[in-house]
């Protein structure tokens, strides 16, 4: 199953390139997105009755959290291939992109898909060749239109997380060392599974320098403040779709590589270290992304700010502990993947009518486009926590976690932190909503393709918020145990 599921957006991406229309690339990217979708759900299960599924001579093994990582990539990257339909096509009527840079633009959609998906079932250290293979893929991506913008914000996004993921191998080769003085010069002492067993007995001091590595590396690819710089360029610069997958599913799956070591490490050392350089990182993003959310003047950056202080949530939550706080991380993750994508695809659909980023020039978005202005004040409500939506949920789960386990001041800093952003955030977007639309832009919303693809999101956003489903409870108990 997990060969299969690796195969499905690869032969994806090769017949994408040898279709010859435009409706014939569009067909191929959603059915192999739907077979995608599909076989990841069909994992989810195998390994919900299974608990671990391991393949290939055991370079490709699924657990509980590799599930959810795979639930998450499946979910946003099918429905990012139904918004590409409508957005990327509008792209090709108006003559922005050719025949040719819309086949490269589906053939690297589904490479891209390949490379997160190889992140959540690597069995193995080698987890950052996957990472770093999602920041070449994603970085051609990012320069589709060829514009001097977004080439610079390509170069700055390589630069920063390739020297990122150097210290994140100096980390990898560090756990490795400590793993071989105890299973020997073997594959296996490479191995999520194996390096499990016995990281109790791994040398603390280099499991220590080992995750301080792990965390600044895998944190610049994650977002977390201050290695966050390339993020707001490379959200802005890339096509709507991308982005929604950039901030949605990639911020996650470097998280996703954290945590596995935060595991393994705390094994070694205990939680208190790891625990706190988590509450100590996740509160700066969280702190930094307040005076950049409520100066801000580009929606799309706007997002892309958002996305900092979320994923420090997800780490203050980690760090918080407790299975509380590790399952409002987790919970946390998912329903950051649904709203954050929704909204950039509200994002896109604004892009597309009014042709600016600047917020100050948009307006009466509720007027001029009534479907996409009311799931943006939705979305802008959700975003920022407010209940009945699912942030609410994994946000309030880790506040309670943090006050349970003693972390009163951290607390307190991240309510007061969430309340300003709540405040900065919604003041943008009501900017935006209401009021009357800008000269020429003429009603009407945009393509039934990005409008579907909001809709199936919104539901998770609506959902979760009010009902967490017995299987996926139960779901994500399996990946708490398997973090704690």
């Amino acid at each position: 199953m997990i060969e299969y599921l690796l195969l499905a957006p690869v032969l994806t991406g090769i017949l994408c390139f040898f279709t010859k229309t435009r409706k014939q690339v569009e067909i191929v990217s959603i059915t192999g997105s739907i077979i995608t979708l599909l076989l990841g759900l069909a994992l989810v299960v195998d390994v919900y009755r299974h608990d671990i599924i391991v393949t290939w001579q055991n370079a490709l093994f699924a657990d509980a959290f590799s599930a959810f990582i795979v639930l998450i990539v499946s979910i946003v990257g099918f429905v990012a291939s139904l918004y590409s339909t409508g957005y990327m096509g509008h792209e090709f009527e108006h003559n922005i992109i050719d025949m040719k840079r819309l086949k490269m633009y589906y053939v690297l959609f589904h490479s891209f898909m390949f490379t997160m998906l190889l992140v959540g079932v690597t069995n193995n250290l080698g987890l950052w060749i996957a990472i770093e293979m999602t920041t070449l893929v994603s970085a051609l991506l990012m320069i589709l239109y060829s514009r001097k913008s977004s080439v610079e914000a390509a170069w700055k996004y390589m630069i920063i997380c390739t020297v990122g993921i150097t210290f994140a191998l100096f980390g990898t080769i560090l756990t490795y060392y400590a793993s071989v003085k105890i299973l020997g010069e073997t594959g296996e002492a490479l191995n999520w599974t194996s390096l499990l067993a016995v990281a109790d007995q791994f040398d603390p001091t280099i499991m220590k320098l080992a995750f301080i590595f792990i965390l600044i590396g895998y944190g610049t690819k994650a977002g977390l403040a201050p290695m966050h710089t390339w993020l707001p360029d490379a959200h802005s610069e890339a096509p709507t779709p991308v982005s929604a997958l950039l901030s949605g599913v990639l911020l996650n799956c470097a998280m996703y590589g954290i945590i596995r070591f935060y595991t393994i490490a705390t094994k070694s050392f205990g939680t208190e270290f790891g625990s706190n350089l988590l509450i100590v990182f996740g509160l700066l993003s969280i702190g930094i992304a307040v005076p950049f959310i409520l100066l801000q003047e580009d929606y799309k950056r706007l997002l892309a700010y958002s996305s900092v202080e979320h994923m420090g949530i997800v780490a203050l939550g980690i760090g918080f502990g407790g299975v509380f706080g590790i399952f409002g991380a987790i919970l946390h993750m998912f329903n950051h993947a649904m709203t954050k994508s929704f909204m950039f695809f509200g994002a896109g659909n604004v892009l597309l009518k009014h042709e600016t980023k600047e917020i100050d020039k948009v307006t009466g978005v509720v007027k001029s486009m009534p479907v996409t202005g009311t799931m943006l004040i939705i979305g802008g409500l959700a975003i920022t926590g407010s209940p009945p939506f699912s942030i609410f949920i994994s946000e309030f789960t880790i506040l309670a976690a943090g006050f349970s386990q003693g972390h009163i001041v951290a607390s307190v800093l991240f309510l007061l932190f969430i309340i300003i952003i709540f405040a900065g955030f919604f003041y943008h977007i009501s900017r935006m909503t209401f009021g009357t639309p800008a000269a020429g832009v003429k009603s009407g919303d945009v393509s039934r393709w990005m409008l579907g693809a909001m809709a199936i999101l919104i539901i998770f956003v609506l959902v979760l918020g009010l009902y967490i489903p017995p299987f996926f409870n139960e779901m994500l108990m399996k990946v708490v145990n398997v973090v704690r």
